[in-house]
């Protein structure tokens, strides 16, 4: 069995961990599996929206995969987590926008794969954390380093240090997550949140994004520079003529990624 489902419907890509008897957790290969897939998905124009799940109810994922990480020497740790942050990097930069469909318990390396993402949207109920602490490690998958820029450095702190398990209710007034909404609507609401998005121009969409991403890492003039530059790819595009051209004529752009 595939640990890595991919599936493409209407410019969307949805990937799920499928290791739903494990919880979704990472070992060696499903990192693999993953890194392939999101390699295929940065570099294919008809993708536009990626969401990312777990498989079944319980979780989006638990992070590694213990059960492994018990027989590996330590060399395979260092492996494992050079990967794992390669994988969840990838995502991070991806030029699609990409959703974390939070169904159930994301700890560790799961709420880092959340964190990679640009938006997260979880069931209620849900249970969440960067709980690496508690088994004597640090969160080493950008959990450190994301989770501060998100939320602050007083409740990352807090959050990271305490390897507290929060529920989704309170993780939303944290501002970890970006919507918490029944289970029972959970893939209603992503795919809903990714049709606002398709309704836009792809290459503006991108490129926003990338001046959003880079202008964070950049001081106030360099990233002005960076939207800039990122503006200026959008002028010659299709999109933006067909966008005027709707507009003077009352109708819906139809854009094409040109």
């Amino acid at each position: 069995m595939d640990n890595i489902l991919f599936e493409y419907r209407d410019h969307i890509a949805f990937v799920t961990i499928n290791r739903e008897d494990a919880l979704n957790a990472f070992n060696y290969d499903t990192l693999k599996e993953l890194q392939d897939t999101v390699e295929k998905i940065r570099v294919n124009p008809a993708v536009r929206i990626v969401i990312f799940t777990g498989a079944g109810d319980k979780a989006f994922s638990v992070g590694a995969d213990l059960k492994e990480r018990k027989s590996l020497s330590n060399e395979e740790v260092k492996r494992n987590i050079y990967k794992i942050n390669e994988v969840f990097n990838t995502i991070d930069q991806l030029p699609q926008p990409t959703i974390a469909l939070m169904n159930g318990y994301a700890f560790g390396g799961g709420m880092e794969l959340a964190l990679a993402c640009d938006f997260r949207i979880v069931a209620e109920k849900t249970v969440l954390g960067l709980t690496e602490t508690s088994l004597a490690i640090i969160p080493g998958a950008g959990g450190t380093q994301r989770l501060p820029r998100l939320i602050g450095q007083a409740k990352a702190l807090e959050l990271i240090l305490t390897a507290r398990r929060i529920p989704s209710e309170d993780a939303y007034q944290f501002g970890l997550v970006t919507q918490v909404v029944p289970r029972e609507k959970l893939i209603d609401t992503a795919v809903e949140w990714a049709n606002m998005i398709l309704q836009n121009g792809p290459i503006g969409v991108q490129q926003a994004k990338f001046a959003i991403k880079q202008g964070m890492n950049a001081d106030l003039a360099t990233g002005l520079q960076i939207e800039r530059k990122a503006y200026e790819v959008t002028i010659p595009t299709e999109d933006r003529i067909e966008a005027l051209q709707a507009f003077s004529e009352k109708r819906k752009p139809v854009f094409r990624g040109k």
